[in-house]
């Protein structure tokens, strides 16, 4: 354990188990091989500056803010929500217990009058919109304002005119307004703060090759206003654009993109950029199951009339870089020393963060209390304070340095791999000992019971010397180990988690049974720690995170 560095707000890191970018003026996809769902991204107005952002549903803190120089090398620099939703208290209790799949769907991220904006629709409240508080996208974002009220709302985006007047496009989510595969479009305020015109249906893909016509992005080009939306289902489907000499249509439509002989399905859903050298690119996503929506680029070729993306309309896997002025290599960040009085970029909760969740120490760790259980628990599904990222690659090693400090029975902690079915490597006290324990569940989402497996039986490594209140800790390594190519035939292929344990760091022990990562509700398995207990009276207990290790 250390004590603080000096705080650095923003820093180079080099993946070691992903980088998209060659060092040979070339790229390979995905440029971001996490999940990143929904992709959008603009340009700022010095023309070397791009910010992407990302679908985040009920995690907080929300709508992750990206930048790149060169649209390949990416670096988390912040998020405009700190929460759902400040400003509306009864959205934030809602959101104050984990809402899985809820929360913020799709959104679009714009540059307009020296401000960012960011609009999304959340398909049970509305449409709402944040922007920057003086121009920077990496710092503070203004409370949200709620732009539309209602059900059903979704994947909004704003265009603002070049006589100031300003639309919005939107799509229409199937489980809450009871139709979809529609696009809508309505006059906003100039401000982009409310809806002055009623919707018109601008597109139908019903009962056509375009069902599921979703995600719309709008643009304005040569006279011509477009849009570009996915149709044809998430994991099958294609990317549409369509384009009108109004606003309101009627539009014309074109399959630009689209799977082909390439090995990358669903090839849609992102957004088109411009360069200040004369380039077009689409960043969009990737639907890979447990792994999330990946993040691909591809060149855009206008001279059609049309922006056909890719090679001919199929996606590129490896192609030249984008003009650019020289970029360092830099990934998103993935380990984490626990060094800083700030926790790092790439850590999300289940739901709107307490200060009883967890808080960084001045002794260089990262400590997070046990969250008390319901007394009807099954499962951890509802777990609010589980700290976790996205996984960074298909394959990759993550490794944990842990004291876990006990105070009273059945307090547990340790490293999970989350998702609709989880499986997480816990220490968990029983008695004056732990037990080292493999905690694996099969549809949480449904409410079914986990199982327990005991692995071990650990004495404590350290005990209080005192008569108040005594702890007793563990201090421990935990590995887990995600890999899909030797799991082989018996698991088709799929992404399989395997969990090992060290008590000095240098031998290590496997354990457990492997188990088969599963996609969460709409996004990738996340991983990261999990600290809980089901004593409603104890003092609580802790995980004190020393740091995690992202590898081959």
């Amino acid at each position: 354990m250390a004590a603080f560095l000096p705080l650095i707000t923003t820093a180079q890191y080099r993946s070691e188990v992903w980088c998209p970018d060659n060092g040979d003026g070339t790229f390979t996809n995905p440029v971001i091989n996490a999940d990143y769902s929904d992709p959008d991204v603009c340009v700022g107005p010095s023309g070397e500056d791009y910010y992407m952002t990302a679908s985040s549903f009920q995690c907080a803190p929300g709508l992750p803010i990206l930048h790149s120089c060169d649209l390949v090398n990416w670096e988390i620099v912040g998020y405009a929500l700190k929460e759902l939703y400040t400003g509306f208290p009864e959205l934030i209790e809602h959101f104050n217990t984990p809402q899985h799949g809820n929360g913020v769907w799709a959104p679009s991220i714009r540059y307009h009058d020296g401000e960012y904006y960011i609009y999304w629709g959340d398909p049970d409240y509305g449409v709402f919109m944040v922007k920057t508080r003086g121009g920077d996208p990496a710092g503070e974002w203004e409370a949200p304002v709620r732009v539309i009220e209602g059900k059903g709302y979704i994947d909004t985006c704003p265009l603002w005119d070049d006589d100031g007047r300003c639309y919005l496009v939107n799509g229409w989510a199937n489980s809450r307004a009871k139709y979809a595969s529609v696009l809508t479009v309505r006059e906003m305020s100039k401000d982009g703060t409310r809806a002055i015109g009623q919707p018109v249906i601008v597109f139908d893909g019903n009962g056509t090759e375009n069902r599921t016509c979703e995600g719309p992005k709008f643009y304005k080009r040569d006279g011509w206003y477009w849009i570009m939306c996915p149709a044809g289902g998430v994991p099958e489907g294609f990317q549409l654009a369509m384009r009108s000499k109004s606003p309101y249509g009627p539009y014309e439509h074109k399959i630009v993109l689209q799977q082909g002989k390439s090995p990358v399905n669903g090839p849609h859903q992102g957004g088109w950029v411009h360069t200040k050298y004369g380039e077009d690119w689409f960043l969009h996503f990737q639907d890979k199951e447990a792994y999330g929506r990946v993040v691909h680029l591809n060149p855009v070729d206008w001279s059609s009339g049309w922006p056909i993306m890719g090679k001919k309309g199929e996606p590129v896997t490896t192609y030249q870089k984008p003009k650019a002025s020289p970029a360092e290599v830099n990934n998103p960040a993935e380990s984490d020393e626990f060094n800083a009085p700030t926790i790092g970029k790439q850590w999300q909760w289940q739901a709107n963060y307490d200060e009883k969740f967890g808080v960084p120490t001045a002794f260089g760790t990262f400590r997070i209390y046990t969250h008390k259980l319901e007394k009807d628990w099954k499962n951890l599904w509802l777990v609010p304070n589980m700290l976790v990222q996205k996984t960074p690659a298909d394959q990759f090693t993550a490794t944990t340095k842990i004291r876990f400090t006990s105070k009273a029975d059945g307090q547990f902690g340790g490293l999970i791999m989350m998702g609709l079915d989880y499986s997480a490597l816990v220490v968990k006290r029983v008695g004056r000992e732990f037990q080292l324990v493999q905690m694996t569940c099969k549809a949480a989402d449904k409410g079914k019971p986990q199982t327990e497996t005991v692995l071990a039986t650990l004495k404590p490594t350290a005990e209080d010397k005192t008569d108040y209140k005594p702890g007793i800790h563990e201090d421990i390594y935990l590995r887990l180990k995600v890999s899909n190519a030797e799991s082989g035939k018996a698991h088709g292929g799929k992404p399989i988690v395997h969990f090992s344990y060290s008590m000095n760091g240098k031998k290590w022990t496997d354990c457990g049974s492997d188990f088969e990562m599963r996609q969460g509700k709409w996004v990738g398995a996340k991983f990261g720690f999990v600290s809980a207990e089901t004593d409603s009276n104890a003092d609580r207990g802790w995980v004190e995170a020393d740091w995690i290790r992202i590898s081959k």
